[in-house]
C-alpha cells in the first residue's frame, strides 16, 4: 500500500489513524484468521465501518457513542474491536454488539493480534 492511501484514509475520517494502527495497516491491508475473519480489516473497509459508527444514523439510540473508538476489527460474530482515538491510547476494546458494552481485551495491536490469533472462539472473555 503506497503512503497516500492512509493519507487520504485520515481526510475521510477527519482524524488522524493511531501510529501502530496505520503502520500495520501499510504493512498488511489487513489480516484474516484461517477462517476468514477480519482480524485488522483492510484499510477501505477501516474507512467505511468507522463513517458509518460514527454517523449517528445507523446506531440512534445505543447508549454510548462511538466518536471516541476506530474500530478495525470483527471476530466474525458481530463484536467488533477498535482503538480508543480521543483520547488516543493504545488500549484495545471489544464492543459486543448484543449489549452495546465495550470490554478492554488488549494493551494495544501488537498483544490484540497475538491474542486474536493464537486464540478459540470468544478469546477476549
Amino acid at each position: 500500500m503506497d503512503g497516500a492511501a492512509p493519507r487520504e484514509a485520515e481526510r475521510l475520517l477527519g482524524r488522524r489513524v493511531p501510529a501502530r494502527l496505520g503502520a500495520l495497516v501499510r504493512e498488511t491491508d489487513g489480516i484474516a484468521d484461517p477462517y476468514g475473519t477480519g482480524v485488522v480489516w483492510p484499510l477501505e473497509h477501516i474507512v467505511g465501518q468507522n463513517l458509518l459508527f460514527w454517523s449517528g444514523e445507523a446506531f440512534a439510540g445505543l447508549s454510548t457513542p462511538f466518536d471516541s473508538l476506530l474500530f478495525f476489527g470483527d471476530n466474525g460474530g458481530g463484536d467488533q474491536f477498535a482503538l480508543v482515538v480521543a483520547p488516543e491510547r493504545d488500549d484495545v476494546f471489544v464492543r459486543e454488539h448484543e449489549t452495546d458494552s465495550r470490554v478492554w481485551v488488549a494493551g494495544g495491536p501488537e498483544e490484540y493480534l497475538r491474542r486474536a490469533l493464537g486464540g478459540e472462539g470468544d478469546w477476549w472473555r
